[in-house]
């Protein structure tokens, strides 16, 4: 009989990590991460505000851009060994980290309500197709539950769930191609014109493009540490990430458009929308799936963020305290309405926060960025720390009004990226200057 003590991961924020994921096994953990129903949804906001082509092409650019730190993230993860929230000590110092951690938390437990409530949606739909019961607050619960009992086995168990969940998204993929090929005039996507539904313009579109990238980047270093070598890491994520969304938007995309041409009235249910193009209950199964996985890498990086908070703390702890959270948050009413706002929000609290350490691991220098930063009481951070929670308070207030009170016509994200990392560089070389000349007075 295997005991509980070995079906629990004992996953911690220490360096010393199975070097356990290959090109392919990175590869298909972040296809199967994106390829999924969220990233579906977001494809659906582009058309018909925006031309089929120009949402593709602009779908295109984002990600290639957007990926960019994700992989940078994963690279500084994968050549510590350390996670992303262990990383963020040396730049913020002991007290900026915890706020980046909590901030970190707090986004990753409510990202997992809206997973787990359109897990819910799937399965609930499921059931309803083979036996004629409904209730979507018990199959929601029932969902989570799940991911919780996932998450408690650690990355050994995600790296596993992830290489099928990755196979079952490419199948959907191509039986929808092959349906609206068969049923659909698909050419019509590239002559239909654009027509404003959702307020989305090229620079909105474009920067949640951006937005939904960086929305992985808190958990990059989580998982990317465990790859074999950085050329892994860097290659497998960039393939996996931009692949994935070109199929997942694309697909919401198309969707969406065909559903316009043909008079349909558009939903954020997924398996009832896909259901209306020829699927059903084999949509709803592999939808289910793909939605708990993206969400077991949500959770598990929230535990590490939580333990982050309270180093010491046993992996299972806090995974199960969130996993109980996010169970209950799904149950929420009306949180599917806010999904555009909560990617702008995700832009405005986790791109100012990692474009500082960015620039602090690849610019100013990476010295301390090792195992001491976990072995240290007291957390070793530069000197500097009070610079880079500044430049994180800049960058955040700078997002939330660009995108809340005088949206930019390009979009917050990119701006936001470049002025705090800015920031940030500058008032080091200024501090630098200031010691330097302290010194030889």
């Amino acid at each position: 009989m295997i005991s509980l003590k070995r079906l629990i991961g004992h996953d911690t924020l220490d360096e010393h990590q199975h070097k356990s994921m290959g090109g392919m096994a990175t590869f298909a953990l972040w296809l199967g991460a994106n390829v999924v129903v969220t990233t579906i949804l977001t494809g659906m906001l582009f058309v018909p505000d925006l031309r089929f082509p120009v949402a593709m092409t602009w779908v295109l650019i984002g990600s290639l851009i957007g990926a960019i730190p994700l992989l940078l993230v994963g690279l500084m993860g994968q050549r510590t060994g350390l996670p992303s929230m262990a990383l963020t000590r040396r730049a913020y110092g002991p007290t900026g980290s915890k706020i980046i951690s909590l901030v970190n938390m707090a986004v990753l437990i409510a990202w997992s309500w809206i997973q787990a409530l359109l897990a819910g949606m799937s399965l609930d739909y499921a059931i309803e197709a083979t036996t004629g019961y409904s209730n979507l607050p018990l199959m929601t619960i029932l969902c989570e539950t799940i991911v919780v009992l996932i998450v408690l086995r650690g990355h050994l168990g995600i790296e596993r769930i992830e290489r099928w969940a990755a196979a079952a998204m490419m199948v959907l993929a191509a039986g929808v191609v092959y349906q609206l090929n068969r049923h659909y005039e698909v050419g019509a996507l590239f002559e239909m014109p654009a027509e404003s539904r959702n307020g989305i313009t090229l620079g909105i579109a474009f920067d949640i493009v951006v937005a939904t990238a960086f929305s992985w980047i808190s958990t990059s270093a989580d998982y990317n540490r465990n790859c074999k070598s950085g050329r892994i890491a860097v290659l497998g994520t960039y393939g996996g990430y931009v692949c994935a969304s070109m199929i997942a938007m694309g697909l919401g995309a198309a969707v969406s458009g065909l559903s316009v041409l043909g008079g349909m009235e558009q939903t954020y249910d997924p398996t009832r929308l896909l259901s209306g193009f020829g699927f059903g209950l084999p949509a709803a199964l592999v939808i289910f799936f793909s939605v708990m996985t993206t969400n077991v890498m949500a959770v598990y990086s929230a535990t590490l963020s939580c333990m982050n908070v309270s180093p010491g703390m046993a992996f299972w702890k806090p995974a199960l305290v969130i996993g109980v959270v996010t169970v209950f948050g799904a149950l929420i009413p009306g949180i599917l309405d806010q999904f555009q706002n909560f990617l702008l929000l995700i832009g405005a609290l986790f791109i100012p926060a990692f474009s500082v350490m960015i620039v602090d691991y690849y610019l100013v220098g990476r010295d301390g960025y090792n195992a001491e930063l976990l072995r240290s009481p007291h957390q070793l951070g530069r000197p500097t720390a009070g610079i880079a929670i500044g430049a994180y308070l800049i960058g955040a207030a700078l997002a939330a009004y660009w995108t809340l009170v005088a949206p930019l016509s390009i979009g917050a994200s990119l701006p936001v990226f470049v002025i705090t990392g800015g920031l940030y560089w500058l008032g080091c070389a200024l501090f630098t200057r200031s010691s330097l000349a302290t010194q030889g007075d």
